[in-house]
């Protein structure tokens, strides 16, 4: 019995209907927490409508800024690897354009309403709309990133061009590429191999750098295909790669004492 899968459309407007609920449950909780005449449990409770409005508005202006960076990033960063230094830029840089419109917005406020300028006030407030912006950027792009990472580690593909023969393969299908005769071979888990038209350089360039490694100039290996680590002389180490590799000449590979830390790092 076939299955019918959601079209990239209609995973789109669930994820902006999705936001949309977050949002008006987020500006809800907010709002409701910010003043304690606003808890539903005093004799005195009014709806914050206002507040709640405000918060929607400020929270479109906030996803506008959001969602632009994010496909900057997306486009840049996300689509090889998703890791936290990344995420931390990404948001750090979003709070960073939100702080350029909301200074600027707030001395045009008071000039309009005639008030006194107080550069401490602007700052507190600054602080704490960067706080609470922050917090509904992670709920709005958890799923997102999620999914960015979820591809990007298992279900993440490359085209293999070889000649006139193109095929498509999963990552986690892939044991290593090594490059012998000035031709690159891509070997895959059931130990068969295959040619391919990139260099090694290209190929690290489009790897995700979490699940490859370039362990010297003839070979990227992927994670999984590591089988042992062993300590040598000088610092360095050997790797023995998994039996399948039937190739003496990558079956085991020597890590120079400068990529040691490097290799460890991505090993551990």
């Amino acid at each position: 019995m076939s299955t019918i899968k959601p079209t990239k459309n209609t995973i789109t407007v669930w994820r902006w209907f999705q936001k949309a609920i977050v949002v008006i449950i987020f500006s809800l909780v907010v709002n409701h927490l910010a003043a304690s005449d606003n808890f539903i449990a005093d004799e005195s409770y009014r709806f914050p409508l206002v507040g709640f409005l405000f918060t929607i508005i400020l929270s479109i202006v906030v996803i506008i800024i959001a969602d632009i960076n994010f496909k900057v990033y997306e486009k840049k960063y996300f689509s090889k690897k998703v890791e936290f230094s990344t995420m931390a830029r990404f948001m750090i840089s979003t709070l960073g354009y939100i702080s350029i419109i909301y200074i600027p917005a707030n001395i045009i406020v008071e000039i309009v309403l005639g008030g006194e300028i107080e550069f401490y006030f602007i700052v507190i407030g600054l602080l704490i709309t960067l706080l609470v912006c922050a917090i509904l950027i992670c709920l709005l792009y958890a799923q997102n990133l999620y999914d960015l990472y979820k591809v990007s580690i298992k279900d993440a593909e490359i085209t293999i061009e070889s000649g006139a023969k193109i095929t498509k393969l999963t990552y986690e299908h892939i044991a290593c590429f090594y490059s012998e005769n000035k031709i690159v071979y891509t070997v895959q888990n059931d130990g068969t191999t295959i040619t391919t038209d990139f260099t090694l350089n290209e190929l690290e360039e489009k790897l995700n750098d979490q699940l490859f490694f370039r362990a010297n100039r003839k070979i990227i290996i992927h994670k999984n295909s590591v089988a042992q680590v062993e300590k040598i002389e000088n610092g360095k180490l050997r790797i023995r790669l998994n039996d399948f590799i039937k190739n003496n000449e990558i079956s085991e590979i020597n890590i120079s004492r400068y990529k040691r830390k490097a290799f460890m790092d991505w090993f551990q």
